[in-house]
């Protein structure tokens, strides 16, 4: 399935895709039971969403509705910084025994096709094209080999990063939670169409140029790795969100830089779950 979070009407839902962009609210088809979806996470309750979706016909567009990041509120947002080789070397880092992580907070994010704000306080807003996985299943201290059975689906993400306050300081958190600079989106797809392991290529697409291109398999430190440490530090709930780090082909390092500004699209494609669009505008 492919399941959204949206605002329709005034009021939040969530619901499944049907076809090309029909939408079957989940919320109205299981009855109530589930106020969003991390609350349907919670419960275990994909399967039953799954044959709640069955034989019915959409009820709206997904141009009808305002969609919302996969999960609006995640109690926790894990990021994999310099996971990828050539992304490690543009930086000028050396790879690391363990993975790297910072936070991200809710309000940094943005659904699909909703504009990433360029703060006026910068013009070095950056692109970075990720894998988000969603938890499906609580766990603390998991190990690499059960890694699996936690996970609920996967996302598309553009962890938009605000360079130079990024750079204020060694600690990277200021440039990664401005307002409204990251997409998450447009779905989550579950798991069990992407079977664990499998390799996804990613891309990020300014303005209709690939900037981006990568795969999976390049990573440093695998998804299990990542969630079998960051599980270690805390316990993993329902709806909380790994974004698995970005390949090469950073803004930020390029020559000369390439920075998105307003008026832009950027675009993340990731082959097995689909294109997260968001247009680029000024912080008004």
């Amino acid at each position: 399935m492919k399941l959204v979070s949206f605002e329709r009407n005034g009021q939040i839902g969530f619901g499944a895709v049907i076809g090309d962009d029909g939408v079957v609210d989940l919320g109205a088809a299981l009855g109530g039971r589930y106020a969003d979806l991390q609350a349907l996470l919670a419960a275990d309750a994909l399967g039953e969403a799954a044959a709640a979706v069955a034989g019915r016909t959409a009820e709206f567009r997904l141009g009808d509705v305002t969609l919302l990041p996969v999960i609006p509120h995640p109690g926790k947002i894990w990021c994999c910084g310099l996971n990828y080789g050539e992304h490690v070397r543009e930086t000028n880092r050396q790879v690391t025994e363990q993975p790297t992580f910072f936070l991200r907070v809710a309000d940094s994010q943005v659904g699909h096709d909703q504009p990433i704000l360029c703060p006026p306080e910068s013009t070095q807003v950056d692109y970075e094209a990720e894998i988000a996985v969603v938890i499906g299943r609580p766990g603390r201290r998991i190990a690499e080999a059960d890694v699996a059975q936690h996970i609920a689906g996967y996302a598309c993400y553009n962890d938009g990063s605000i360079r130079d306050w990024q750079k204020h300081t060694s600690q990277w958190v200021p440039g990664k939670n401005f307002w409204r600079t990251g997409g998450f989106g447009p779905w989550m797809v579950t798991a069990d169409e992407i079977p664990f392991g499998t390799v996804m290529r990613l891309q990020t697409v300014l303005n209709g140029q690939v900037l981006q291109d990568a795969t999976t398999e390049m990573m440093i430190h695998s998804i299990a790795k990542q969630i079998a440490y960051v599980s270690t530090i805390a316990p993993l709930q329902p709806g909380d969100v790994i974004v698995t780090g970005t390949p090469g082909g950073v803004g930020a390092r390029r020559s000369p830089p390439v920075w998105m500004k307003p008026g832009d699209i950027c675009e993340i494609v990731v082959d097995r779950i689909g294109t997260l669009r968001n247009p680029i505008a000024a912080e008004g």
